[in-house]
């Protein structure tokens, strides 16, 4: 058996989700849907763990700062969605980034990548990136219900047990 498929066979089956989707229009219109919102939570449910919490914050370093470092006290994987492009209010890499462990680089790497095949060279305008604070996982990932489908897809929902266990220490 090979290394990560060992760890892959001790590491949690079920692990704990927060996901926040930054939006700023969206916090303040609460009759706007949130199509991202609901795709990560059906597949995070569907693929057998939990979502222990799941809100809507404006673009604001602070409150993204804040929403991490209390989803950090009962979640194992914590998801921004939105505020990863280069547009002046896209501020969640910012807020995030300077508090890390340990920074992921291959996520982004590969992310961009997949990303690629799927709308072209625009894939270089992402700034999503993945880390560890203290125990937890940590993902920022585009706003896009396509982008989020698929690193939660590919990436994430396969690997985030595996890298919990790696991070534990298990």
């Amino acid at each position: 058996m090979s290394v990560p498929m060992e760890h892959k066979s001790k590491a949690p089956k079920q692990v704990s989700f927060s996901l926040f989707i930054v939006s700023t229009s969206r916090f303040k219109d609460k009759s706007k849907s949130d199509v991202s919102g609901d795709l990560a939570e059906k597949l995070i449910i569907k693929s057998g763990h939990i979502l222990v919490r799941r809100e809507v914050i404006p673009d604001k370093k602070d409150l993204i700062i804040t929403a991490m470092k209390e989803a950090a006290k009962d979640s194992d994987v914590i998801i921004f969605s939105g505020g990863t492009g280069l547009h002046p209010t896209d501020v969640t890499p910012d807020a995030i980034k300077p508090l890390l462990d340990k920074e992921i680089p291959g996520f982004g790497e590969l992310f961009r990548w997949l990303s690629y095949s799927q709308i072209g060279s625009a894939a270089i305008a992402s700034r999503s990136m993945a880390g560890t604070y203290e125990k937890s996982l940590i993902f920022l990932l585009p706003g896009s219900p396509d982008g989020l489908e698929l690193a939660l897809k590919k990436l994430i929902l396969p690997e985030a047990p595996h890298l919990i266990y790696l991070i534990r220490g298990l």
